[in-house]
């Protein structure tokens, strides 16, 4: 575990080297080739299609200026988002990579451009427009071919050493298969609840984080809230300990949700706790996590992003109404070994103790149980003419007597180019 540093922080370093509006402009392409393959060996649920496979290519455009000079600097940043079809065909649609059209098919194209002004005063900045927040209550989902953003307006303070404070209003979302952008819905546990009068324009949050003990201990408290649909609250405490060659971490989180205003999903009611354990030394590194839901409810969160929860992966959640989990991962650096830039890992998750038929809202009452098992090995080229190309290649296996099981493979081309 590295030391913790905050999210959104604005450094002294970074203040002090400010040069101008455009002598600060930074420009990069990053180009994403991708390959997604879901099988689903057996169907639970209404949907009867079997299989999910896509092919597509990507493009992210990103533009950041610097800050004019003064007192009170002006910004902009941009980005710029293109996904292309490269193979589909209908019964194999809905892999999160490309939008599926009224007839059933996947689209050939989308895009979408977006800016936000940024306004900072001394060590305090305000963005206005379009976001990619990461935060533990709306975590940056870049899971599929084009991240999510939000649009909206979003505070930062750094002022006090050490000390965050943040908060800020989204109104709408653009999703990672969407070309436009609408309001917000919610998903619970596996299931996401959408459907016409269930979404939300209000995503409102405020934090405070501080660092401590040379940046290696920090401690959190955030307050999140769909507006109408939710609300949470979430608590956090992250430490990193060196030993010699080794170095200890621990990571520990709890969430308080319940329905909210108008309670457009009714009342809920869910309580999760996770922590992990790790443990570091050369190139390896071993990690034990636990995690528990309480409540009546399944976990929620903002469809369809992912969570920091501990034992959540991109293929299950491990979030269902009153479910324990266990998971023990292991990853190696192969630079230890001279071969920089390979890196693989591997991972295993159970859970069991869910109430099926709350996480489902529905349905007759049983324990629900699933497990999964990923492998992911990936390599940065180093040198020479395809210096700075990364291949990733992920394979899974998940199971499930709730849900429907999965055996996923994908695989993930990827080149920036630093324009300015």
């Amino acid at each position: 575990m590295v030391p913790i540093a905050c999210i959104g922080c604005i450094s002294a370093d970074t203040l002090a080297a400010g040069k101008g509006f455009i002598e600060d402009t930074t420009a990069t392409l990053q180009a994403r080739n991708y390959y997604f393959s879901r099988d689903f060996s057996d169907i639970v649920g209404p949907s009867q299609q079997s299989r999910s496979e896509e092919w597509a290519q990507g493009f992210i455009l990103k533009v950041n200026s610097g800050y004019t000079q003064g007192t009170v600097g002006f910004g902009v940043d941009a980005i710029g988002l293109l996904g292309l079809k490269l193979d589909s065909g209908a019964g194999r649609v809905n892999t999160g990579l490309l939008p599926t059209g009224g007839d059933g098919k996947a689209q050939d194209d989308y895009s979408r451009l977006g800016a936000a002004l940024k306004v900072r005063l001394s060590r305090t900045e305000l963005r206005i427009g379009e976001q990619t927040p990461n935060l533990p209550v709306l975590t940056f989902s870049d899971v599929r071919l084009l991240p999510p953003t939000y649009q909206g307006a979003t505070l930062v303070s750094n002022e006090i050493a050490g000390l965050t404070l943040q908060g800020g209003q989204l109104r709408s979302a653009s999703l990672v298969n969407e070309a436009g952008d609408g309001e917000m819905f919610a998903k619970l546990g596996h299931a996401p609840r959408l459907g016409d009068g269930l979404s939300s324009d209000r995503f409102n949050y405020a934090a405070a984080e501080y660092a401590f003990n040379d940046q290696r201990t920090s401690v959190g408290i955030w307050y999140a809230q769909l507006q109408d649909v939710y609300n949470q609250r979430f608590y956090s405490l992250k430490h990193s300990q060196p030993l010699g060659d080794w170095v200890l971490g621990a990571n520990i989180g709890f969430y308080d949700s319940r329905e909210d205003g108008e309670r457009l999903l009714g009342e809920i009611d869910n309580q999760a706790l996770f922590s992990q354990l790790s443990l570091k030394r050369g190139g390896h590194t071993l990690l034990l996590g636990y995690q528990a839901m309480f409540g009546d409810d399944a976990f929620p969160r903002v469809f369809n992003n992912i969570t920091p929860l501990g034992n959540e992966v991109p293929t299950y959640e491990f979030a269902g109404a009153d479910e324990r989990s266990w998971q023990v991962r292991y990853d190696y650096d192969f630079a230890a070994m001279g071969v920089p830039g390979l890196v693989a890992g591997v991972r295993y998750i159970r859970g069991d103790n869910v109430d099926a038929q709350a996480t489902n809202r529905g349905g007759p009452r049983y324990e629900g149980k699933e497990f999964e098992r990923d492998l992911d090995i990936g390599y940065t080229v180093q040198s020479g003419s395809l210096k700075g190309l990364g291949v990733r290649v992920r394979n899974v296996t998940a199971r499930s007597n709730y849900r429907t099981d999965i055996d996923e493979n994908r695989l993930l081309l990827s080149y920036t180019w630093t324009l300015l």
